[in-house]
């Protein structure tokens, strides 16, 4: 079965990757819920532009389909050693190391045109040194195009947050990896 991988990134309180990992038949379900979240006028959410009780909203309804449908997250903490591209190298490294794990995968990154083209470069090499081109693809979208990417989204604002808010997602994370 395919893996699709949703990532996003928090540079707050240093740097950290979330990926959020789920299987192609459930993901229809997850996209729908998500969406009924969006509020009218607007086209998606951000976790940093909603009031608190969205974001206990949208991370509590995150973790109760995610738990219903199996999806799982992982937190890739790159801390504050190295440069942002330095530490975001090791993230994507280990990101892609877990990737392998699954037949085939599609990775989806949140979109940040400052890093598009460099995450490009970063992908080829990670895949071709681990010939794995022919089993993992992957793409940057906007947040507005995915609705899924309110997930990792969503996991690595309240992760980065601390005390409450981490202990909100905890229950859909399965792995913090310190890289």
């Amino acid at each position: 079965m395919n893996a699709h991988i949703y990532v996003d990134e928090t540079k707050a309180k240093g740097y950290l990757v979330a990926a959020a990992t789920g299987l192609q038949p459930d993901l229809a379900v997850f996209r729908k819920e998500l969406g009924a979240l969006i509020l009218p006028g607007q086209r998606g959410f951000h976790m940093k532009a909603e009031s608190d009780s969205r974001k206990r909203e949208i991370a509590d309804t995150i973790v109760r389909i995610g738990d219903t449908l199996g999806i799982q997250a992982v937190i890739y903490d790159a801390g504050r050693t190295g440069t942002e591209k330095q530490r975001r190298a090791r993230c994507l490294g280990a990101l892609v190391e877990d990737a392998a794990k699954h037949e085939r995968a599609k990775v989806v990154f949140d979109l940040d045109e400052s890093l598009r083209s460099w995450d490009r470069q970063q992908m080829i090499e990670l895949l071709r040194a681990a010939g794995l081109r022919e089993r993992i693809a992957y793409e940057h979208l906007a947040r507005n195009a995915e609705t899924l990417l309110a997930i990792p989204d969503a996991i690595a604002w309240c992760w980065a947050r601390g005390g409450g808010w981490r202990t909100r997602v905890r229950p859909i994370i399965s792995e913090i990896r310190d890289v």
